[in-house]
């Protein structure tokens, strides 16, 4: 099932959790500004993740803040959070007040173009406060993003849009797992912003 434009705050999942598209959340302008901020001021590095017992660096790039130096454990990889910039602080605002949810931390993917993705995965790691919303904003290129029930197999899929907040809350994580496909129809970077509730 292809979902491209659904209403806002209408629930994407047929059943076992909840993500709700709000679509865009910036105007045009304020996504470029950020989009260039966040790309040149972040201090990226490439990720490192231990995949079938091998340690592999990625492609993609990624950065983690949050309230506290969160310990942030995934995949044989470690981090530890950055003290929030004033930008990611109002972005955070502005996705707590359209969601309702509170967040603690910010876990920031730079995909350079379309060959970069993510595969099937859930979040779930044991830091995360268990059925905690994670919210999801995205700039630069549009990219398909899809979610795939664990037991059924069903599939859901949507273009995430430019400057657009996703948010996966209740259960979700526990029954869905989601990725970002490579594509060769998009040759721009894309900054996914994922703000997430980590255990105090």
């Amino acid at each position: 099932m292809d979902l491209f434009s659904r209403e806002p705050s209408a629930n994407l999942l047929p059943r076992d959790g909840e993500v709700i598209y709000f679509g865009p959340i910036l105007d045009a302008s304020d996504h470029e500004n950020h989009l260039q901020t966040l790309l040149e001021s972040v201090p990226w590095e490439s990720d490192e993740l231990v995949m079938f017992g091998r340690r592999v660096t990625t492609s993609r790039k990624v950065a983690w803040y949050g309230d506290r130096p969160f310990a942030y454990k995934y995949s044989g990889s470690e981090k530890v959070a950055l003290a929030w910039t004033s930008l990611l602080q109002d972005l955070k605002r502005r996705v707590e007040d359209l969601s309702g949810e509170r967040f603690n931390s910010c876990l920031l993917n730079l995909y350079h173009d379309g060959s970069e993705g993510m595969g099937w995965h859930r979040d779930d790691e044991s830091a995360i406060v268990r059925d905690s919303a994670i919210g999801s904003l995205s700039f630069g290129a549009e990219r398909k993003f899809s979610f795939k029930h664990a037991e059924t197999k069903e599939g859901v899929s949507l273009v995430l849009e430019k400057g657009s907040l996703l948010v996966m809350k209740g259960e979700t994580q526990r029954h869905w797992l989601h990725a970002l496909p490579k594509t060769k129809k998009s040759n721009e970077p894309r900054v996914n912003l994922t703000f997430r509730r980590m255990k105090e």
